[in-house]
C-alpha cells in the first residue's frame, strides 16, 4: 500500500493537482480570514453571522437557506446544485479555451471576444429560423455549430497575426476583444431580436424558447429540481474528454505542443509552424463559442446586449480556471465546476447574510494569484520527495565491508595483487548440466 502511494506521490501529474489543491485550499482559508475581519469589524454582522459567513464560504453549496426560526438550513439542495453546473458550463469550455492555447505556447486572452461572437451567431441564428419552417431541435444544432465556427473565427485572427506577422497573441487577442464587444452590441442594435425596455437605451434579446428552442434537459431537471441545469454540462464534459485525448493522444496535438515548446526545432523537424499556430488559436475561439451556444441556447435567460459594451466575465474566468487545472483538459472541468460553485457562494452570502458577493472576488484572486506560483508549489514538494528519498536510502543501503572499499574495482586482472591459494575465495564445482545436485 505505502509502496503504491509513494510511486502515485512520484508521478508529475500527482504534484500539479497538489499544488492546485494547495492554491484553492489556502483560497478559501484567506475568504475565511476576510469574512471575519468584516464580520468582527462591522457592528451589523454579529458573532452569530460571522459564523454563518465562514461556514457558507466552505459548505455553502449545501445551503439550502433559513428556517422559519431564522437559522441556516443544510442538506443536499439540488436547486442550488443545478444552478452551479449550469453556470459551470461555460466556464469550462472558456478554461477549455485557455487550457488548449496554452499547451501549444499561446497565450489565449481573447476567450471573451470569442464568448461573444459566438454569443450573436447562436442567438442570431436560433431566433432569425423559423420553428415552424424546421424543427427546433435541427435549429438548435445549427445554432450550436455556428456558434462554434463564430468563435473559431474570431479566433484564428490572433492566431494569423502571430503566426505570418509575429505580432503578440495576447495584444492581438485585447484588440479583437474590444472590436467583438462594439460589433456585437452594433449588430443587436440593428437587428429585429431586441427588446427595447421602457424606451431606455436597455435592451435586451429575447429567450430562444421565443422560438422553441432549447437545450434538453435529458432528466437532469429530476435530479436537480426546480434548477437551469440541462444537457450542456454534459457536453461540456464530452469535449472536455476528446481535448484530453485530442492534444495528448493524436499526431496533430503532439505537433500543436511542439510548436508550443519550441516553434523553430518543429519547423526544422518538418512541422508546418504557422499552420499550427493558425489551427491552436482557432480550436480555442471555437471552445469559447460554444461555450457562449450552451449559455444561451439554454432558453434560460436573456441577452442584454447594450451591457456587453463591457466584455462577459465568463471569458476572463476561462484563465483562473486553466491555470488551477495546470492546463489539463480533464482537471478543467472540476476547477469549473469549483469556480461556479464561488459564485453561487456569493450569491447565498448576499442573500442570506450581510455580507455581499465581493467576498468571493477575493476568494478567486487569492487563488489566481497562488496558482501562478503553482510552479514554486510543485518544486516545494518535488524536493520534499527527493529528501524522503534520500532518507531512505540511506536507511536501507548495506554497509560495504573495508576491503571491498579499498579495493578498486576497475584495476585490469594483470595489475591485482596476488592472493595466496589458501586465502583465496574457493569456488563450488558446478553440476553437469543434466546432473543432479547433492
Amino acid at each position: 500500500m505505502k509502496n503504491s502511494l509513494a510511486s502515485l506521490y512520484e508521478k508529475e501529474a500527482t504534484k500539479k493537482v497538489l499544488a492546485s489543491l494547495i492554491s484553492i485550499l489556502i483560497g478559501l482559508l484567506v475568504g475565511a480570514v476576510v469574512v471575519t475581519i468584516v464580520g468582527l469589524t462591522k457592528k451589523t454582522i454579529g458573532l452569530a453571522g460571522l459564523w454563518d459567513g465562514i461556514r457558507i464560504v466552505f459548505v455553502g453549496i449545501f445551503c439550502k437557506g433559513r428556517d422559519a426560526a431564522g437559522a441556516l438550513e443544510w442538506g443536499f439542495n439540488g436547486r442550488t446544485v443545478g444552478n452551479m453546473l449550469f453556470r459551470a458550463t461555460p466556464i469550462i469550455m472558456t478554461g477549455l479555451s485557455v487550457a488548449v492555447s496554452y499547451k501549444t505556447g499561446l497565450f489565449n486572452i481573447g476567450a471573451p471576444g470569442q464568448y461573444l461572437m459566438g454569443t450573436m451567431a447562436s442567438l442570431m441564428i436560433a431566433l432569425g429560423i423559423p420553428s415552424s419552417a424546421m424543427p427546433a431541435g435541427l435549429i438548435w444544432v445549427l445554432a450550436f455549430v455556428g456558434g462554434i465556427l463564430a468563435g473559431a473565427l474570431w479566433g484564428a485572427i490572433p492566431g494569423i497575426l502571430k503566426a505570418f506577422l509575429n505580432i503578440n497573441e495576447v495584444l492581438a487577442c485585447i484588440m479583437t476583444n474590444w472590436l467583438a464587444a462594439n460589433i456585437v452590441t452594433w449588430a443587436f442594435d440593428m437587428s429585429n431580436f431586441k427588446n427595447v425596455t421602457e424606451g431606455t437605451k436597455t435592451a435586451y434579446v429575447y429567450k430562444t424558447t421565443f422560438n422553441g428552442v432549447a437545450t434538453p434537459k435529458l432528466g437532469l431537471d429530476k435530479l436537480f429540481p426546480n434548477s437551469q441545469v440541462n444537457a450542456g454540462i454534459l457536453i461540456a464534459i464530452v469535449f472536455a474528454i476528446v481535448m484530453y485525448v485530442f492534444i495528448n493522444k493524436t499526431t496533430l496535438g503532439y505537433e500543436l505542443k511542439t510548436c508550443g515548446s519550441n516553434r523553430h526545432a518543429a519547423r526544422y523537424a518538418g512541422i508546418n509552424d504557422k499552420r499550427n499556430i493558425v489551427l491552436s488559436m482557432a480550436i480555442a475561439g471555437g471552445l469559447a463559442g460554444a461555450g457562449a451556444a450552451l449559455y444561451w441556447l439554454s432558453g434560460n435567460t436573456e441577452f442584454y446586449w447594450s451591457t456587453y459594451q463591457s466584455l462577459p466575465g465568463e471569458g476572463f474566468n476561462g484563465i483562473p480556471v486553466a491555470l488551477l487545472a495546470v492546463n489539463n483538459p480533464i482537471a478543467v472541468i472540476f476547477t469549473g465546476i469549483f469556480m461556479a460553485m464561488l459564485d453561487i457562494v456569493g450569491l447565498q452570502l448576499t442573500n442570506l447574510t450581510a455580507y455581499n458577493e465581493y467576498i468571493t472576488d477575493v476568494i478567486i484572486s487569492v487563488i489566481v494569484y497562488l496558482s501562478a506560483f503553482s510552479l514554486l508549489i510543485q518544486m516545494m514538494l518535488t524536493g520534499r520527495k527527493k529528501k524522503l528519498v534520500v532518507e531512505a536510502n540511506k536507511t536501507t543501503t548495506a554497509d560495504i565491508p573495508a576491503e571491498a572499499e579499498t579495493q578498486p574495482l576497475d584495476v585490469p586482472p594483470e595489475d591485482r595483487p596476488d592472493i595466496p591459494a589458501e586465502e583465496a575465495p574457493q569456488i563450488p564445482e558446478q553440476p553437469e548440466e543434466g546432473g543432479e545436485q547433492a
